[in-house]
């Protein structure tokens, strides 16, 4: 584009998990390579992206209203395009463009790439759908903006097909990425100033470079040895696929963060078994062992849906015991809800709203309690904290995460961003913990 060029402007709305997140910020990279500044609001913008999430209830409806709102914003400026892309774009494609006149282009998860085509076709006024489902190559463009800290996919897509979810078929098949490319493209983040790095994939266990033979835990290995790179997460870990290789470089490599996500969904064998999942409340439990007994400090965080079709209430006390035998550090709960092309929406035995609603305020008050008495535990240790900037409540306090993940507050300067700082842990919160900066002694919260 040529430097007399004008100026254009684009606002991205994310709905969704972090796969979102990282392919929003390819979206920023791709446009800016079409001359589109990224702005934090709509009003006045050239070009908005809704990127979508169709993984919880309501999504699509979500979305009709999102898009249907800016059609006033459209009206007051005729230039203006609207996109939607991401999974409810993969699941409705063409009907979103005919039910939305307005809308100028759709694009599923599998034609992002395909983007800046779509644009340029739009501004001739081609309104078009491509959610083809298998694309020949899995090459990324670049994330743009990533700061401090960063976010890289390894791998797309899901071979589980748990009854609940959708995400085999709006994100398909496992397709995982070069060990090369993804190593090339940690070096590039880290010589540009990132210091950490979280991996994603909907089940980042199942990682297989395709050029070789380098399985999630030896790819982790490799990746610490980028230099500049300070920390590694990742996630999301399937408890079935969770290898003695990956708990052993968890709690081996230091460059690797002591913080685990391994989704249970529930805590009954019964409603385990109806969900696909895998695996037994027992091998849940034996797992959580292993890596507690590997590495004592580690954080483990799940995710829990109550209400699945034919959850009875001892069914559902068994989850609640597994919470409170577990202990989870962080924890994502929903209520159950149909969603399109899964078997669970065919299921009988379908549970009223009022149920599902009294089960989950009961599961998350026990969370609660259980948050904050990990956190109140923590009161007098130390943690390293990498510091990310201000806190976000505008406390006159900066904020970081510390090994685990947890975030830690504490009274300190901006020249302090981007630095590991010891923090002494004065008082335990349930969502945050509250500290001082601290010499490098003492013992570690992690």
């Amino acid at each position: 584009m040529s430097g007399s060029a004008p100026q254009r402007s684009v606002h991205i709305a994310t709905f969704g998990c972090q796969m979102n997140a990282y392919d929003s910020q390819r979206i920023s990279g791709l446009l800016a390579g079409l001359g589109y500044v990224e702005v934090d609001q709509p009003q006045g913008a050239d070009l908005i992206v809704l990127n979508t999430c169709s993984v919880r209830e309501r999504a699509e409806q979500k979305v009709y209203s999102y898009v249907g709102a800016l059609k006033r914003l459209k009206e007051a400026r005729p230039g203006m395009l609207i996109g939607v892309g991401g999974c409810v774009a993969q699941q409705e494609g063409d009907r979103l463009l005919k039910q939305i006149p307005h809308l100028d282009f759709v694009f599923g998860t599998s034609a992002l790439e395909r983007l800046p085509e779509l644009v340029a076709e739009a501004q001739q006024g081609r309104r078009r759908a491509l959610t083809e489902t298998a694309p020949a190559a899995l090459a990324l463009a670049p994330a743009a903006r990533p700061g401090l800290k960063a976010l890289v996919t390894v791998m797309r897509g899901c071979d589980n097909f748990c009854a609940y979810c959708v995400v085999p078929y709006v994100r398909g098949r496992e397709q995982s990425r070069p060990a090369a490319e993804l190593l090339a493209e940690a070096e590039s983040l880290a010589a540009g100033g990132v210091r950490e790095i979280t991996l994603l994939g909907q089940n980042v266990n199942s990682y297989q470079d395709p050029e070789g033979a380098l399985d999630f835990a030896g790819l982790l290995r490799r990746l610490a040895r980028v230099e500049g790179l300070w920390r590694l997460r990742f996630t999301t870990s399937h408890p079935k696929d969770l290898s003695p290789a990956l708990i052993e470089t968890l709690a081996s490599e230091p460059k690797v963060m002591e913080q685990l996500h391994l989704p249970a969904q529930a805590g009954s064998d019964r409603v385990l078994k109806a969900m696909g999942r895998g695996y037994t409340r027992r091998q849940y439990l034996e797992l959580v062992r292993r890596l507690r007994e590997a590495a004592p400090g580690v954080a483990l965080g799940g995710d829990v849906i109550v209400g699945f079709p034919g959850e009875s209430e001892e069914d559902f006390l068994e989850t609640l015991s597994l919470l409170s035998e577990v202990r989870y550090d962080f924890l994502y709960s929903f209520k159950y809800s149909d969603r399109p092309f899964t078997r669970a929406a065919r299921m009988a035995g379908k549970l009223a709203g009022s149920v599902k609603a009294e089960r989950l305020s009961r599961l998350q008050a026990l969370q609660r309690d259980i948050s904050l008495a990990l956190h109140r535990g923590l009161e007098g240790q130390t943690a390293e904290v990498l510091v990310e900037g201000p806190d976000k409540k505008g406390r006159g306090l900066m904020g970081g995460r510390c090994r685990v993940g947890r975030m830690v507050n504490f009274p300190g300067g901006p020249e302090l961003v981007g630095r590991l700082v010891k923090v002494r842990i004065e008082q335990g919160r349930e969502n945050s913990l509250l500290g001082s900066l601290a010499p490098a002694l003492g013992s570690e919260a992690s």
